[in-house]
């Protein structure tokens, strides 16, 4: 995607702003705090001249030797001449007769500012701590969002996507969103109302003193500032979103070496990986450097310019002979002015940097490909009949040729049905179809009558064991990943099924046995011990239809027969999808299939098959099985 204009920026943002509805209350404060915190400033600035004429007035009083007058008569102008004639009209003297300020008005300065001061503070923490609490929660939900997103995918979008882009998005991408709102948008709420109340006190002060055609040139000129701001900026947010990239790139490469890395040391290839590596590091860092960069540049670049405009304004008053009780509270603005202005650098900075992180994730929330519920689903609860492949077609590409093609079986209940065939010929898809981790891209799948597409999918996958020759198991203990998808099971009914598996004896056999840790995807045990504990994992699930994907071609002959008599166990009374390459084990199979360039190109039982003398006797007679 190319970057997009500042424009852009508040879309993405205000779709995020979509995300903070449940936070309404707490950022409804936190916005209200911001602008107290920036409004003080106003009252601030409001008070300067009427600390600051007492001194020069008592200067003038003390050198002519007159009596100091009131109100207007102090050469105050507008409210400030009011405020005076407000107090002394109350009888609180403002200045005394040698023209220094009375102890009524230091008592009140010494009253109001700190309270102004207070109500500043306060109004900043508030702000800051509320924006920060919805910003994290948020990031949070943001986190959540996406990740339940990715729970619902199919798996023909985990085979389009790599794994370590989608864990970049969903961790790095977030870390950036949220320092974003963490450390910026309490400022870009607080710092334009300052830089707004210390505007509305120039022109106020300007028009009092008239000072407004002086006051309108630098007003003019003002927006010099913002240009390396905005300008900047989008180069900021250009190379934010090439770092990420690149990041991603960096995240995804090694999860690929970790995960491979038994090839890495087989090959002898840490070397070349590590050169391959330190490249797209390399080029991380200058996307990182080149994005740094702009954002430094911002900085110097508006303090110069600010420095500028105060300079030609001290120029310009001290030709047109201006008076220093009405220089002093409008430079005392631009100072004012200047820190949040400076800050504005740094708020666009982060923001920019934040809406090239949003927009790829929402590209990956936007990017939807799960399998369609049906809009009023069937809710099964058992597999009373039949199971038919009616003329079933599939592809993964939607213009790519099938690998599946005119497909018919019809298995009734309770029968076992053996897919065969060399590998890549579609067996795994056709089983993979049972369970609707895809859906056909021609002809349907009818369970009892009913197209599998009509079906809740929830429902469907109760309906349904697995057991893979590439056992999946998580980084927890045997009795969680036993217990995994029938999280009500009893300590009983785990230990059970165990049995049922041929596994207790071999859970007990470690000192920790049913809470032994299984190290990441099922390490710290053998490939035998993952085949038992997956085995078992489906009998306490107890589906009525199992698929078996060559769930004992991996191991050695001992451990087989254990995993076989195992499976056996389970196949008892259930629909069975058997896939072998070994076919001594579907040689009793009710129905064998031999698929062949994704076609079903002979069916029927062993004896049947050796007896038609085709491709399946071809195949028993290299495994010597004739």
């Amino acid at each position: 995607m190319t970057p997009a204009g500042s424009a852009s920026v508040w879309s993405v943002y205000r779709r995020l702003l979509g995300y903070a509805r449940p936070y309404k209350a707490q950022l409804t404060i936190g916005v209200l705090a911001g602008l107290i915190a920036g409004g003080s400033v106003f009252g601030l600035l409001k008070a300067s001249p009427g600390l600051i004429l007492p001194f020069e007035q008592g200067a003038s009083v003390a050198e002519e030797g007159d009596t100091a007058p009131s109100g207007a008569a102090h050469g105050l102008t507008g409210s400030h001449a009011r405020a005076v004639e407000w107090l002394e009209g109350h009888g609180i003297p403002v200045v005394r007769e040698d023209g220094r300020m009375t102890w009524q008005v230091m008592v009140l300065a010494a009253l109001g500012l700190p309270l102004l001061v207070l109500l500043r503070g306060l109004g900043t923490f508030l702000n800051r701590y509320y924006m920060r609490w919805v910003g994290s929660s948020l990031v949070r939900d943001l986190r959540d969002g996406l990740f339940d997103h990715l729970q619902h995918q199919s798996l023909k979008f985990f085979g389009q996507s790599d794994v370590g882009q989608l864990i970049s998005r969903s961790t790095n991408d977030t870390n950036v969103v949220e320092q974003t709102i963490s450390g910026t948008i309490a400022d870009a709420v607080r710092a334009p109302i300052e830089v707004l109340a210390a505007l509305v006190f120039v022109i106020s002060f300007s028009m009092e003193n008239e000072l407004v055609r002086l006051v309108g040139w630098i007003g003019l000129l003002f927006p010099l500032c913002i240009i390396p701001i905005v300008v900047l900026g989008r180069f900021v947010r250009r190379y934010t979103r090439r770092a990420l990239t690149r990041i991603s790139d960096l995240v995804s490469r090694m999860h690929e070496n970790l995960t491979g890395i038994t090839v890495v040391k087989a090959f002898h290839m840490e070397a070349m990986e590590a050169e391959r590596f330190r490249g797209m590091n390399n080029k991380y860092f200058r996307n990182i450097i080149r994005a740094l960069r702009a954002e430094l540049l911002m900085s110097p670049l508006v303090e110069v310019v600010a420095v500028m405009l105060v300079v030609v304004f001290a120029v310009v008053c001290y030709a047109r002979d201006v008076k220093l009780y009405q220089i002093i509270p409008v430079g005392l603005a631009a100072v004012v002015i200047y820190r949040p202005i400076k800050l504005m650098a740094r708020i666009n900075t982060g923001l920019q940097r934040g809406a090239a992180a949003l927009e790829r994730i929402f590209e990956l929330l936007d990017t939807d490909e799960r399998v369609r519920e049906a809009d009023v689903p069937v809710v099964v609860d058992a597999f009373k009949e039949r199971l038919v492949f009616d003329q079933v077609d599939f592809s993964y590409q939607a213009d790519g040729d099938p690998l599946l093609r005119q497909i018919d079986i019809d298995i009734p209940v309770g029968s076992v049905v053996a897919l065969v065939g060399e590998t890549g010929s579609g067996k795994s898809t056709l089983a993979n179809l049972v369970a609707r981790f895809y859906d056909p891209t021609g002809g349907r799948i009818l369970l009892d009558g009913v197209d599998l597409r009509e079906i809740e999918i929830a429902s469907l996958r109760r309906l349904v064991g697995l057991v893979s020759q590439h056992t999946v198991l998580f980084n927890e203990t045997i009795a969680y990943n036993i217990a995994y998808g029938s999280p009500d099971a009893t300590r009983e009914e785990i230990e059970e099924a165990a049995r049922m598996a041929n596994a207790h004896d071999f859970i007990l056999a470690d000192r920790d046995g049913y809470e032994r840790v299984v190290g990441e995807k099922g390490f710290l045990l053998s490939g035998g011990e993952r085949q038992r504990i997956a085995i078992a994992r489906a009998i306490l699930r107890n589906p009525p239809i199992l698929i078996l994907d060559e769930a004992t071609s991996a191991l050695d002959t001992v451990t087989e027969r254990l995993v076989q008599d195992a499976i056996n166990k389970v196949m008892e009374g259930r629909t069975v999808f058997a896939i072998a390459h070994r076919l001594s084990t579907v040689r009793h199979a009710d129905q064998i299939l031999l698929i062949d360039g994704g076609r079903v190109a002979e069916r029927g039982t062993h004896d049947e098959l050796l007896a038609a003398d085709g491709r399946y006797k071809a195949l028993c007679d290299m495994q010597m099985l004739g």
